[in-house]
């Protein structure tokens, strides 16, 4: 097995010290006038900030960084591209929802970007699973309809790509000659999350790596086996990724105590408002995610959290999307990524707040860590290993 591949990611709806603010994934109707949006040390989403993310991800060793998409945040083409001079290898990966942008256009800007970042592009492929959301930028299609948009909006970004010039006439779009002046050089990695039966089928066809979240290795594991089998179908091989929080110190207790001084930020009125915003979500995935915690609201101790070792969900109470952190001793955080990648996990997309500083954790405690298990790096080993228990 190669090594696997770290990202970071890019905070462009603001960054702070706590869970909530105008942060990523904290539903609009709890986000919006919150006093942490201008207290409490809330960093604005500015250039220079993003900038300063990019290039400590740089240079602490990441491959690439993880941009969202939607109302919540910058865009995120405009923001990588502006990133692109204040880095030199950092890889951006942009995430984009098909249904509100041209398949051809949507080709010919990644060209575009290839070009003049010397092949640093990689596109995250969002279908939506939030209706208020999608609604905001006039989609109102089904579930079922999006996801068959998202498989010809990827087969004619492929075919012009490969083909061109390129006809398609399917159900959502008609292109006649479709191409890119130049080509493009490389082509882009496609990465493409979803749970639901309608999501796999895509990901098999059209996806360089499936993307999945931090649910707990044997949940993983299965959800890597149903993709092997729809790739295999399709004559193809899928890598894999997985999205998760990180919070690493130099001892599991010290770690713990972080996560429990998160968990005290949290007003339960903030609490209830996210997970009922949340409930209304559309997303498998998402439902995944709350299930995690048989459906609990109130936590006195971060530890009751913990569905897994060291995989903590408090994040979840009050964010949509990836909400678990991998919660210990750099060990013990290095330990359960090897975890996830002894089940086939192939890259690992991170985070943590704020994201300079938890950079920086990870970087200098777990990063040798990985290497001296063998997850990273080209000698990555996939014999068996010893266990590291989760401290307590």
């Amino acid at each position: 097995m190669p090594g696997a591949r770290l990202h970071w990611f890019l905070p462009t709806s603001g960054d702070n010290r706590g869970l909530v603010g105008a942060g990523q994934g904290v539903p609009t109707s709890v986000r919006a006038g919150l006093d942490e949006t201008v207290t409490h040390g809330f960093r604005a989403p500015d250039i220079d900030y993003l900038a300063q993310v990019a290039r400590t991800a740089e240079q602490l060793g990441f491959e690439g960084v993880l941009t969202p998409t939607g109302t919540f945040c910058e865009d995120a083409w405009l923001t990588t591209a502006a990133l692109i001079r204040e880095t030199t290898r950092l890889k951006f990966l942009v995430a984009f929802r098909p249904g509100v942008v041209n398949p051809v256009l949507a080709a010919q800007m990644a060209a575009t970007y290839q070009r003049i970042s010397g092949g640093r592009l990689m596109l995250n492929v969002v279908t939506g699973g939030e209706p208020r959301e999608q609604a905001r930028f006039g989609d109102t299609a089904a579930k079922e309809v999006r996801y068959a948009r998202t498989e010809e909006f990827l087969a004619v970004v492929r075919g012009t790509w490969s083909q061109a010039p390129f006809d398609f006439d399917g159900d959502h779009f008609r292109v006649e000659g479709a191409m890119v002046s130049g080509g493009i050089d490389p082509v882009p990695d496609v990465y493409f999350g979803g749970s639901s039966g309608p999501a796999g089928p895509v990901a098999a066809k059209h996806a360089d790596v499936y993307l999945t979240w931090g649910e707990p290795p044997e949940l993983v594991a299965e959800k890597i086996a149903w993709m092997r089998e729809l790739a295999r179908a399709e004559g193809r091989t899928l890598r894999f990724g997985l999205r998760v929080h990180t919070l690493s110190r130099d001892t599991s207790e010290a770690a713990w105590a972080h996560a429990q001084t998160l968990l005290d930020g949290l007003d339960p009125a903030t609490v209830a408002g996210a997970q009922e915003a949340l409930r209304a979500s559309e997303s498998t995935g998402q439902q995944r995610m709350l299930a995690l915690r048989d459906g609990r609201t109130r936590f006195d101790s971060a530890r009751e959290l913990e569905v897994s070792p060291n995989l903590w969900t408090g994040v979840g109470l009050v964010r949509g999307g990836a909400g678990t952190a991998l919660v210990g001793s750099h060990d013990e955080v290095a330990a359960r990524l090897a975890d996830y990648h002894a089940v086939g996990v192939d890259e690992f997309i991170l985070s943590g707040y704020p994201h300079v500083e938890e950079a920086y954790w990870f970087a200098e405690g777990v990063m040798p860590r990985l290497a001296a298990l063998g997850v990273t790096g080209a000698g990555a080993a996939t014999g068996a290993r010893e266990p590291v228990a989760a401290g307590r």
